[in-house]
Parts: structure tokens; sequence; C-alpha cells
């Protein structure tokens, strides 16, 4: 008589397949990337010699582009740029940041809050943490980025759109 070791009680799904999602998950993230990014040190290396307080200014948007009828890439747009207080450019940052999602078994009025609320929420962190990088390995300051209310910018993206979202399917999206 052999004694065999218990069977694992989370088995790991075989190498190359996806873990099984809860079949009514409201929102499956896919995957998430930098889909562009440029940074710009126009005035290197003077910009680097200087110790000026820079002015910052900085634009957050929340697009997206549907693949499929509950399939969406979500993109997160980060632009700061900085400058002396001779208004002369230290840098600029530009990051499309984004996530590629599927949404559950939810009322089509679910859409837009799952889109530009919650998919952001869950990409910000890591967009945050590259723009943080680069800022750094640029020879500044780390960029640490705020938190971002996203509920006010989809009531923003709601009201200029006349209550319909770019990029969704179907008629307009009710409030969260």
């Amino acid at each position: 008589m052999t004694n065999a070791p218990p069977p694992p009680q989370n088995p790991q799904p075989p190498q190359g397949q996806a873990p099984q999602q809860a079949p009514n998950a409201p929102l499956i993230m896919h995957g998430q990337y930098i889909k562009d990014m440029s940074f710009e040190n126009p005035r290197a290396p003077q910009s680097l010699i200087e110790q000026t307080q820079p002015q910052l200014s900085l634009n957050v948007q929340v697009t997206n582009r549907q693949f499929d009828a509950k399939t969406f890439e979500v993109a997160l747009s980060i632009e700061a740029n900085a400058k002396t207080p001779k208004d002369e450019p230290l840098f600029m940052l530009e990051l499309v940041y984004a996530g590629t999602v599927s949404i559950g078994e939810v009322p089509q009025e679910a859409y837009g809050p799952l889109l530009f609320i919650e998919t952001p929420r869950l990409l910000f962190p890591f967009a945050r943490a590259v723009v943080a990088n680069a800022t750094r390995e640029a020879g500044f300051p780390p960029l640490n980025i705020a938190p971002v209310d996203f509920v006010a910018l989809y009531r923003q993206q709601l009201e200029a759109n006349g209550g319909k979202m770019p990029g969704i399917a179907g008629g307009p999206v009710g409030h969260a």
C-alpha cells in the first residue's frame, strides 16, 4: 500500500489555459497594456540642473472601443506637462494605458458605469506607476498622480454627449 499525496484543493488549470471566471461576473479583465507612450525632455540637461518648482498641468480622459457585443477596450489617456515659472517646457508626457474587458450579464444601463468608472479604477494604479517611473527615469522627481474621481469624469462625459456614451452600441446610458 502506497501513500499518495492528497489531490490539491485548488487545482491550477493546465498551462496555456486561462483560469475559469465566475460565469455571472459583471466585468472580466482580460489584459492591460501600454498602448502608446511619449516622453519629451526638450531642455535636458539644463532642466535637470535648474531646481525650480514646476507648473504642472494634468489631463485624464477615458475612452472605449467595442469589439463585439460584450467585449471592449477601455483606454485611460493621461497627459502631463511641466513648465518652469518662465513658461519654458520641462517635460511633456502622454500615456494611453488600456485594458480589454468583457461585460457579463448586466442590464445595458450598467455598461457605462462598468466601462467608464470601474474599469478605469482597475487600470489607474498601473498607469500611475508608469507615469511615476517615466518621470523618475527622465531625471525628475516621480510624478505621483492623485486619485481620479472617475464618477465625476463619467458624469461630465454624459453631459457633454447628451446622455450617450461614445463607443457603446445601443441607446442612452443610464446614470449610476
